[in-house]
């Protein structure tokens, strides 16, 4: 009996894991709504396209530094980002509306896990690297979507000329 549990539970467990898909425990998001909410932000970017790198640091004074960031249009950049703090941050580049609705849906499931490619989220003391091409001239926000960081004002502008 024993057995036969074990085999059943094991048979189950892809099953169970394709139905939390990549936010553990929500719906997953729907590829095409994904991409009209990155239309105007730019794309991911080849690191071998990359002009310049951007250090960002993230604090638990909740905010960026530097919060305000200039790039040319067509330009590939390569931020370089330290989480300084002893709480875990991350930088989510969108649209300020699709930021604010995905800080909603956070705050309703505060476990929520990321697997897009633009964002990236760090423990303490912890730095990671995100590739970003920015394709067209405009305003590109970025923000924390810990629950409760970006209304504390943990949020910035990237302004594309």
């Amino acid at each position: 009996m024993k057995k036969t549990l074990s085999v059943l539970m094991l048979s189950l467990l892809p099953g169970l894991a394709m139905a939390a898909g990549e936010h553990g425990g929500h719906q997953g998001h729907d590829m095409a709504a994904m991409q009209q909410n990155m239309q105007g932000i730019g794309q991911p970017g080849k690191a071998a396209e990359v002009s310049r790198t951007i250090e960002v640091v993230m604090s638990d004074n909740m905010r960026f530094s530097p919060e305000q960031i200039q790039v040319n249009a067509g330009e590939t950049v390569r931020f370089f980002i330290k989480n300084s703090g002893k709480l875990a941050h991350e930088l989510v580049i969108g649209n300020l509306e699709s930021l604010q609705q995905h800080a909603e849906m956070m705050r309703q499931m505060p476990d929520m896990k990321h697997a897009e490619p633009n964002m990236i989220s760090l423990k303490p003391g912890q730095k990671g690297g995100l590739v970003w091409h920015f394709d067209q001239a405009g305003t590109v926000d970025f923000a924390c979507l810990i629950p409760g960081h970006m209304e504390a004002g943990m949020k910035g502008r990237v302004q594309v000329m």
